[in-house]
């Protein structure tokens, strides 16, 4: 029996209010991402002030890019059951209450529970229904959108790198944490922007070949049944639910899951310490307070374009079928850019090393969610985000911290930078070499899909023949399941069988 969805259901729009929607989660992507680099302009006069290391000092956005990985599975339940608006708009509030009570911080052990684990959480539910809600909103211009969406990080940080340097210099590092506080009550503003499409819990609507639109509120429940192995009745109980929908461990049956995420854990590892310290690096060596920040906003201004350029081409068609291969190039060409790292000499190499780093480093933020969206499809993203951002939160959370001791061991930060570009390279390589399998098994899965439409076409217009009354090769039903059976076999066969087939209708007259 057919499912018919409510009315209120509506398809993706691939516009209209869309636009709005991604300029919503261009705010909050934009403080979500940029917000534990920009508070590194504040780690050397926080240093200073508590006298800890810097390996202590980098746990702060240690912890908070952490907190903000590790917070997807909660953030995915709540996304499924309230909608994204809410939960964006509780995030903005978390993030602000995190940063004022920062700056009454005595200790840094104060610092990392307000800033990182208070502040990590609240970034999380501003990152994931951002993403969540693009993919429900866009369909055919969905590397656009998230391209334009992406595009806050660099835009943030290019403003938000001088304008806490600025708040420093007149209210020190305090005042400055509480104005940032009231700054991020600016997420609850975008998320109340983001208007669910059609219920709560917005779907896109997509026609199966039996007419069920795949975003019936029915369908989607017998779906999800069907896929975590368990039938409706078994799902009934809200938190076992609840955890299935946002975990759904039948992601790491999927080869294309498995093929996303085992390169992004080793990448992960090397890819935020390089931007935790780049302000440090050059303030220890080549450059006063304002150069050192100024870095910062070359990184988000050269960004800033080079998402949206990425987005434009990864949407091309000479692109979009091998957009993996893409990303591996990303990720290369990130590796490759701090292995260069020792031949930035003086302030200005620092400015050359920065661009390029920036041009990779938009590129990769600009394909790594498209990519795990065209892997596991936009009803599975959501939980599939869960996952991967629980998984990623550990290498990240030991990323900076290594290389804050590396540099208090060595006392040179090149060999930070050459120590995260072997790791960024090899897992830009795995990838690439793991695509070329993938590629290799959807080309011959859909090779295999195209046999059996073929098969299935050919026995539809056997059994529609027998249905309007025509004689077939017997009026038996036994025979007719004998000939649905031979259908399947290969073409010589189904040859061989109706031949058959055709000279028993004599005997059974």
């Amino acid at each position: 029996m057919s499912v018919r969805p409510p009315s209120t259901q509506r398809a993706c729009p691939d516009g209209g209010w869309g636009w709005v929607v991604v300029f919503s989660s261009f705010i909050t992507i934009g403080f979500s991402f940029a917000m534990p680099k920009a508070i590194t302009v504040f780690f050397k006069d926080i240093q200073d002030y508590y006298s800890v290391s810097s390996s202590d000092i980098a746990w702060i956005s240690s912890i908070m890019l952490s907190s903000m990985y590790a917070g997807g599975p909660i953030s995915s339940m709540l996304v499924n059951r309230f909608g994204s608006r809410p939960v964006v708009m509780v995030g903005g509030l978390m993030c602000s209450v995190a940063m004022i009570t920062a700056s009454f911080a005595d200790s840094i052990t104060h610092l990392y529970i307000c800033i990182g684990v208070i502040g990590g959480f609240g970034l999380s539910f501003n990152l994931q229904p951002s993403l969540t809600i693009i993919g429900k909103y866009f369909v055919v211009k969905r590397p656009i959108a998230n391209g334009v969406a992406m595009t806050g990080s660099p835009v943030f940080l290019s403003i938000l790198a001088p304008f806490n340097r600025f708040l420093f210099d007149h209210f020190g590092w305090r005042g400055s944490f509480l104005i940032l506080g009231a700054l991020m009550l600016n997420c609850c503003v975008a998320g109340a922007l983001m208007r669910p499409l059609g219920d709560p819990r917005p779907r896109c609507l997509t026609t199966q070949p039996d007419g069920i639109p795949a975003g019936a509120a029915q369908y989607q429940k017998q779906t999800e049944a069907v896929v975590m192995g368990q039938s409706t009745t078994q799902l009934k109980g809200g938190f076992v639910r609840s955890v299935n929908k946002a975990l759904d461990l039948s992601l790491f049956k999927h080869k294309g899951f498995l093929i996303y995420i085992v390169p992004n854990v080793f990448l992960f590892l090397g890819l935020y310490a390089p931007v935790v310290f780049l302000a440090q690096a050059a303030r220890s060596k080549y450059a006063d307070e304002y150069s050192s920040a100024f870095l910062l906003t070359i990184m988000g201004f050269v960004d800033m374009f080079v998402r949206p350029g990425t987005g434009f081409i990864a949407n091309t068609k000479f692109v979009r079928p091998r957009i993996h291969y893409f990303f591996s190039f990303a990720i290369v060409l990130n590796g490759l850019c701090h292995l260069l790292y020792p031949l930035a000499r003086g302030y200005w190499g620092l400015v050359v090393y920065t661009v390029f780093f920036a041009v990779a480093f938009g590129m990769l933020f600009a394909l790594v969610f498209e990519c795990l969206m065209e892997m596991v499809g936009p009803r599975r993203f959501s939980s599939a985000v869960g996952l991967v951002t629980i998984i990623e939160s550990c290498p990240m959370l030991l990323g900076p911290p290594l290389g804050g001791a590396l540099v208090d061991i060595t006392g040179d930060y090149q060999y930070l930078y050459l120590t995260c570009g072997a790791i960024n390279l090899t897992a830009g390589v795995l990838y690439f070499i793991l695509n070329i399998y993938y590629y290799r098994v959807l080309e011959r899965e859909q090779g295999q899909g195209q046999v059996r439409d073929e098969q299935s076409q050919e026995k539809g217009l056997m059994l529609g023949v027998q249905q309007r009354g025509q004689p077939l090769a017997s009026e038996s039903g036994q025979v007719v399941v004998e000939q649905i059976q031979a259908f399947e076999e290969t073409k010589e066969e189904e040859i061989k069988i109706k031949q058959k087939a055709d000279e028993s209708k004599y005997i059974n007259i």
